[in-house]
């Protein structure tokens, strides 16, 4: 019973934590655009499944991290190098005129890849899942119960996927405005990366 309740809380935070609109989702809507649903699929698939190692290593790091300020600021830290080059790069991006990239083999091939790796630049789900956990009380306390922290990280994965799916499934209503999107997306996304790098100054200069 209590597992039960781990998941479906976790499951819960993480599916809430993805739908307001950031890297990792936003880079699912720009596939669905540029390269067709089944892509966007397939990078909602990878995101997803580095959400389960991130979810896993935020347990078992959870104990050592809430007593430890100074690892905080430094994930904050790399987290602002991260988003100002990510920011540089979708404001270039916006601003070129070239054509929409077709559906090919390639960018099938690479959509898994292509979400694996905006998963890992995006640090955020690390300290947003060290925080739940610290709520529930998983792996915190030097105490570690292996099948809890699996139920955890598997909700995290899956919640963060079902959130993702909604942006393909939704992708219908943007599809007939292909290259408006596309390129609004770009600059959506680089001001986003603006906002997160306004947000991480605060909190590394508030803590």
């Amino acid at each position: 019973m209590e597992e039960a309740r781990l998941f479906l809380i976790t499951y819960v935070a993480a599916f809430l934590g993805v739908i307001p609109p950031g890297l990792v989702n936003m880079t699912v809507a720009k596939t669905c655009v540029e390269h067709g649903k089944k892509n966007g699929m397939y990078v909602a698939v990878g995101a997803s499944f580095i959400v389960l190692f991130q979810a896993f290593v935020a347990i078992l790091l959870a104990n050592y991290i809430f007593s430890n300020p100074f690892v905080q600021n430094i994930l904050l830290r790399a987290g602002l190098v991260i988003f100002a080059i990510l920011g540089i790069y979708f404001f270039v991006k916006a601003k070129r005129k070239d054509d929409i990239e077709q559906h090919s083999e390639k960018a099938r091939s690479n959509s898994i890849f292509k979400g694996m790796l905006i998963a890992v630049l995006n640090v955020f789900p690390i300290p947003y899942f060290v925080a739940i956990a610290g709520a529930l009380n998983v792996g915190v306390g030097g105490s570690y119960d292996w099948f809890k922290i699996l139920s955890f990280a598997v909700a995290g994965a899956m919640g963060t996927f079902t959130s993702l799916y909604l942006y393909v499934l939704f992708f219908n209503k943007i599809e007939s405005k292909t290259e408006t999107f596309s390129r609004f997306s770009n600059y959506f996304m680089a001001l986003l990366m603006l906002v997160l790098i306004v947000i991480t100054l605060f909190r590394i200069y508030s803590s």
